[in-house]
């Protein structure tokens, strides 16, 4: 969903499908909130039409600055959650898988919500592909599908504390040998794709 802004402009609510539509909070908690209770308190006392613009102005700033707020509220619940896994690393947590793309899902962790990236290359048991119609990731051979609400036994691989990034992987219960088969087969793929060749790896081409 887009994200809410203040504005003068009657843009109604699509939820309650009301052409007129405002809102303020009591008690007060933002200063729109203040806005709308001067503005209501100026026409129950009879006043006539304030200038828009100097509103409209006021709407925009308080906007752009909840937006900054959101994001420093984010970026400090986050290095939090960095700063507390990694003293974490090895352990294993029940988690939710809370979000996908193409290149990893986003695990949130049950007991502290502390969440973390687990790559797409390093799902055990098979390569995964994004299905964007049906926000899933499947399996090309086995057809697994993995969505949001899954839940997931993932390890704390790592913590960035400079980057606020978190990596998990999950729980592989398989024997040894189909786990290094795979990884085996993993690199094989990767160099594959990279154009190795063995005479340019070091060793002296043949004549």
């Amino acid at each position: 969903m887009a994200k809410a802004t203040y504005t003068t402009d009657p843009r109604g609510h699509f939820g309650l499908a009301f052409d007129h539509y405002s809102h303020f909070t009591s008690p007060i908690r933002r200063y729109p909130d203040m806005m709308a209770h001067r503005l209501l308190e100026h026409y129950l006392e009879g006043g006539k039409n304030v200038e828009v613009e100097p509103i409209e102005e006021e709407c925009k700033h308080s906007s752009e600055r909840e937006k900054l707020a959101a994001n420093a509220e984010r970026a400090s619940i986050k290095y939090k959650q960095v700063e507390f896994l990694q003293d974490r690393i090895g352990d294993t947590f029940t988690g939710v898988v809370s979000g996908l793309t193409e290149w990893g899902l986003y695990v949130e962790i049950e007991e502290n919500k502390c969440e973390g990236m687990v790559r797409v290359a390093d799902i055990p048991g098979d390569f995964f592909e994004l299905d964007k119609d049906n926000y899933r990731l499947v399996g090309q051979r086995t057809k697994r599908i993995i969505q949001f609400g899954d839940e997931m036994q993932v390890v704390v691989k790592a913590a960035n504390l400079l980057d606020r990034t978190i990596d998990f992987e999950l729980v592989d219960d398989r024997p040894d040998f189909v786990k290094n088969r795979e990884r085996e087969e993993r690199n094989a793929g990767r160099e594959s794709r990279r154009g190795y060749r063995p005479e340019r790896s070091g060793g002296k081409r043949r004549r």
